[in-house]
């Protein structure tokens, strides 16, 4: 650990008690003052809009502003407004009922924030996956500090500074540093600690965080499918499942990570998606609305990808593309893997870029097997004209969110809870869900200076042995 990272966890120590001793002076933060703070955010969006999707553009060489945009800066915005909107129904207090045997007595539910939030984002939307987790903290009247991906330092430091101005550094706080920074973040005490990330390190940070038991949600990813059924259009398939998985070149924890098609039919889809791929982004290696790969760490594994699978005996398609231009601009061109080896990695790890995988299946009974032998993956796709057999996909299949007909848009529904189930994640976020991730529902039953219970004290008699018996019954 150099020098400069021990600073920093020292630095982060301090601010987490800061935050903690703040807290303790405002635990029931007034809503007009949470609804300020979610002003504050969606303002800093609107103001420097322009910024911030250039320094996500400069973090991964390329990235279409329009995309960051509509995915991480509008996404923010209108989260901020849906939680301010709906805010005083969500953190009002619930009645309960009290059965006969406990009256006279009354029984509520406090909805009180849990106190300071650790947050821990990724890289692949560096702006929305901090900010989002942040508005659901400051709506529940939580303090935060947050920890973003050191592969987009200037995302990072945008923040930090914007974050700076807008709060005091005892409410919101970012820090920012390596591997090591990140590690001693996750042992802090946090009162919630809110991870999204891959499950190789999601399994680490519950390991850190069960040491001090601090509670966790984990937004982690795995491989979603998307199941088409011969009875489906192929054009609108591959024109959905092209967008989806080309949005942000492929680096989106819910885009479509394989595809179970008919079989026969997967090198007719497989070629249907390379042509919408080619109307869209006519040269990849040069068109500015096509993102590049975050890292050459990472455009280097995608391409190790592509050749093992060649090597297995997949055949690769692909649009025609200037590779030596391509490889320039790190940019992975769209690429469709037909019927690659079941231990390949594009079948055994999450791809996270442009790299799509078909495999054929003879019945939907097989597909849905196919899905249920795997982790449980994040969202799952099923594209079909018939409702019933859509139905039997979701009904016979487990996954953290799914859509028909359609991919990635169920986590822009503001009232639909966003999260994994097993592998792919603990916990959800998103409008009353994310409110309810950093709030502690306090059970209160109360009642007046006498209660009947009294009568029930030892030593026991008649009394207790007529009360007992009704309540056995």
């Amino acid at each position: 650990m150099s020098e400069a990272e021990a600073k920093q966890i020292e630095r982060m120590k301090a601010v987490l008690e800061a935050q903690k001793a703040a807290f303790r002076t405002e635990r029931h933060r007034p809503l007009d003052k949470r609804k300020a703070d979610l002003d504050r955010i969606a303002g800093l969006c609107r103001t420097n809009a322009d910024a911030i999707a250039e320094a996500i553009s400069k973090d991964f060489g390329n990235r279409a502003r329009e995309e960051s945009v509509i995915a991480e800066i509008a996404f923010v915005i209108q989260d901020a407004e849906h939680t301010k909107k709906h805010l005083a129904k969500w953190a009002k207090t619930r009645k309960a009922g009290v059965p006969m045997t406990l009256m006279p007595g009354k029984a509520e539910i406090r909805r009180e924030p849990k106190g300071v939030a650790g947050i821990v984002s990724p890289w692949n939307y560096p702006f929305q996956l901090a900010m989002a987790p942040l508005v659901a903290a400051l709506g529940a009247g939580c303090r935060a500090m947050i920890k973003p991906s050191e592969y987009t330092p200037a995302t990072a430091e945008l923040m930090k500074r914007l974050l700076a101005d807008a709060f005091e550094e005892d409410h919101v706080a970012v820090i920012t540093g390596g591997p090591a920074v990140g590690e001693a973040f996750t042992k802090l005490k946090f009162d919630h600690l809110f991870y999204t990330g891959s499950t190789q390190v999601g399994r680490l940070v519950a390991k850190a965080a069960a040491e001090n038991l601090v509670p966790v949600t984990l937004e982690l990813g795995g491989k979603s499918p998307a199941i088409v059924t011969p009875d489906y259009p192929q054009d609108a398939a591959a024109k959905s499942i092209a967008w989806g998985k080309l949005f942000n070149a492929g680096q989106t924890c819910v885009a479509p990570d394989y595809v179970l098609a008919p079989k026969g039919s997967e090198r007719a889809l497989g070629e249907a998606i390379i042509n919408v791929a080619a109307h869209q982004f006519p040269d990849a290696s040069s068109d500015d609305a096509y993102t590049a790969i975050v890292s050459d760490r990472h455009y280097e594994r995608l391409n190790a990808m592509i050749e093992e699978a060649r090597q297995g005996g997949a055949e690769i398609l692909q649009p025609e593309h200037d590779a030596q231009a391509a490889q320039a601009a790190r940019k992975i061109p769209p690429t469709v893997v037909l019927n690659p080896p079941a231990d390949a990695a594009v079948m055994t790890e999450e791809i996270f870029g442009p790299v799509l995988p078909m495999v054929g299946y003879s019945e939907l009974d097989a597909a849905i097997d196919f899905v249920g032998d795997r982790d449980h993956p994040l969202a799952l796709y099923v594209y079909s004209t018939d409702k019933t057999q859509a139905q039997r996909v979701l009904d016979e299949t487990m996954s953290g969110g799914a859509a028909v007909n359609i991919n990635l848009l169920h986590l822009s529904v503001p009232d639909l809870p966003f999260g994994g189930v097993g592998a792919s994640g603990q916990g959800a976020y998103h409008g009353e869900a994310g409110f309810l991730t950093f709030t502690h529902e306090r059970s209160v039953f109360s009642t007046g200076k006498w209660h009947p219970s009294r009568l029930l004290a030892p030593p026991y008699g008649k009394m207790f042995e007529t009360v007992a018996k009704r309540q056995m019954k």
